[in-house]
């Protein structure tokens, strides 16, 4: 379809009626958006995780049901009577097996069951809106992106397989383009080859719909969330925070990468490929506006936005051994792909490695670091783990090849104890890892310091 607008909605943009119904507004603003991917209602994937830990007593699981219960049925209280029964058999279906599942995670927890309970958030988000289109009289498909959305089987965090999704998206999602109807499907969540439901990884809702877009051809994506684009940092934790017109693809993925959650990191990569604008605007107030993200700006500031990712793990690993040794990195790097360990940031000394993990890229959010990992590593160097940090990110444009950008930088973070930094893989972004309790404050700094 020539100038097809895909439009993916978060979790706050479907989050009750109200918010579902100003989504479906700015979609029928715009006769190009034809197919929407939404979230599941927000709160619903943490009380899912929740009960996919398989921590739960019954008693628990009974409340996180009844809670899953009222965010669904507040929304179809609006609908009338023969609608809402309907869709209150379809959530009650749905908490059914909600339940059953949750139950078989108390006898084991796995990323596969983990995957299946998660699914339902937004199975049941594009169902309800469904239903919103038709009720503002417009007519609108509800479509399982699982027929389509084919990944491997790396439960908790799968890739997709690019081929078979666009061989599959011109089979059984063109076509409906076509019609005279809104397609509404789902994010984050696919199916592997043999029919079993995965996850594209926490906020992989922007992921699918760029998925979408380059499999459909799409003229533009809008990634519709609580605020207006994209903002200098994060206007939640630093009320200074200022909106950014435009961005390259490289700064939002880089941002992006280090805990802007407005994009998903691998969102653009899809775009990228077939240089497809995106846009980011606001469901509740589109009017003020938003930011696109094209290959190229007109601007290229040294310091653009600084971002905040919690959740790290750091691994020390010491030996003596390193001294002059070669390939005891590629050893250490080794153990970490034999257990599909993805290593984020690597700082090296005479005699030692840091590296930090990202446990928040996991659908569970839980860190996955074996027993058995950390046992080969011990056989030959001592391993020290911490966590609780987070990592504070400067990303701007040709940083290292600015005279004094570093010094303004360590400038603004110097009163708080700094575990570990990382400068110059990329002239693109500066970063310090921090302890949690300290990196609101660290954030807050460091953009008074160098966008204020």
């Amino acid at each position: 379809m020539e100038n097809l607008d895909i439009a993916k909605f978060g979790g706050t943009s479907v989050a009750n009626y109200e918010a579902m119904n100003s989504s479906a507004a700015v979609v029928t603003s715009n006769p190009n958006t034809r197919l929407v991917v939404v979230s599941a209602c927000a709160g619903v994937t943490n009380i899912l995780v929740e009960l996919a830990s398989g921590a739960l007593d019954k008693d628990k699981r009974d409340e996180k049901l009844a809670k899953l219960r009222e965010i669904h049925t507040e929304i179809t209280a609006h609908f009338d009577n023969d609608v809402k029964d309907r869709c209150n058999s379809y959530i009650e279906d749905h908490l059914k097996e909600i339940c059953n599942l949750a139950v078989e995670a108390t006898m084991g927890r796995s990323d596969a069951l983990t995957d299946r309970i998660v699914s339902h958030g937004e199975l049941l988000s594009s169902y309800l809106i469904c239903e919103v289109f038709n009720k503002r009289g417009h007519k609108a498909k509800w479509f399982d992106i699982r027929t389509i959305m084919r990944t491997d089987s790396a439960f908790g965090c799968s890739q997709p397989l690019v081929e078979v999704l666009g061989h599959l998206s011109r089979q059984h999602l063109l076509p409906l383009l076509n019609n005279d109807e809104i397609v509404v499907t789902q994010g984050f969540i696919g199916s592997n080859s043999e029919g079993q439901t995965t996850t594209l990884g926490r906020g992989g809702s922007d992921y699918s719909a760029a998925l979408l877009g380059e499999a459909a051809g799409a003229a533009t994506i809008s990634i519709w969330t609580d605020v207006p684009g994209v903002y200098t940092t994060d206007p939640r934790l630093v009320p200074h925070a200022k909106p950014i017109a435009e961005l390259t693809y490289l700064e939002a993925a880089e941002m992006a990468t280090f805990g802007a959650k407005i994009l998903h990191p691998s969102t653009l990569v899809p775009a990228v490929r077939r240089g497809i604008p995106v846009y980011v605007g606001s469901s509740k107030e589109p009017e003020k506006g938003g930011t696109w993200v094209r290959p190229q700006t007109e601007s290229k500031p040294p310091f653009r936005a600084v971002a905040l990712r919690k959740n790290q793990t750091l691994i020390v690993l010491a030996s003596p051994k390193m001294v002059g040794a070669s390939g005891f990195l590629a050893k250490v790097f080794g153990i970490f792909a034999k257990y599909k360990q993805s290593i984020d940031l690597v700082s090296t000394s005479e005699v030692s490695i840091a590296v930090t993990l990202d446990a928040g890229s996991q659908t569970s959010g839980i860190s996955s670091i074996s027993d058995e990992m950390i046992a080969e590593l011990r056989e030959f160097c001592h391993v020290q783990i911490e966590s609780g940090l987070s990592l504070v990110a400067i990303i701007g444009n040709e940083m290292s090849k600015t005279a004094g950008t570093a010094t303004k930088a360590f400038d603004a973070i110097e009163k708080f104890a700094v575990r570990m930094i990382c400068y110059g893989a990329s002239s693109h972004n500066l970063c310090f890892l921090v302890d949690e309790n300290n990196a609101n404050d660290a954030l807050i700094e460091l953009h008074r310091f160098l966008l204020e």
